[in-house]
């Protein structure tokens, strides 16, 4: 029983969708570049789609590095001013993908929609990712919890961000 035990550990612990494990090609993969304020999502090696977004305010806000989707919500509640899921006031538009980004729980930092449509594009935000609210409703639907989320400020372009993470290769 306890080689049993032992196995599946291993296994879960390896799997590329566990919080732990690094990214592998293949996984779903979420990069941000602040740079140009898009975000691309990867799967199977390959580069499936780029959004346009919002990123911080000022270059600090935004958190660069490697996260993970922690929390995943359809119409968010916006705890800072109480207001309702669905409310068209709801600064966070109709999904959130939060991410465990500066030791959050992914109740901090997130991908979400917003209220706000002509924000996208440009430095607006207080931290988070904003997307439309169809992209992030597109979005949602791809991610699962525990996909890698990788932050950067950078002019390269999605492929060689990608190849260097090792999650898209020739």
């Amino acid at each position: 029983m306890k080689s049993f035990v032992f196995i599946l550990l291993t296994i879960v612990s390896i799997s590329p969708l566990w919080p732990i494990g690094p990214a592998l090609p293949g996984d779903p993969f979420i990069i941000v570049n602040k740079q140009t304020n898009e975000v691309a999502f990867i799967k199977d090696s390959e580069v499936k789609k780029v959004y346009k977004a919002a990123t911080g305010k000022t270059d600090d806000l935004t958190p660069e590095g490697m996260f993970t989707v922690t929390v995943k919500a359809i119409n968010p509640y916006y705890r800072k001013l109480n207001i309702s899921g669905g409310s068209p006031k709801n600064p966070l538009g109709t999904r959130w993908i939060g991410f465990d980004a500066l030791n959050t729980n992914g109740r901090t930092y997130g991908i979400h929609g917003t209220n706000n449509p002509h924000s996208i594009g440009y430095y607006a935000s207080l931290g988070c990712i904003r997307l439309r609210n169809e992209d992030v409703e597109e979005l949602y639907e791809l991610v699962p919890i525990g996909t890698k989320i990788f932050i950067t400020k950078t002019w390269k372009n999605f492929e060689q961000i990608g190849t260097e993470k090792g999650v898209i290769y020739p």
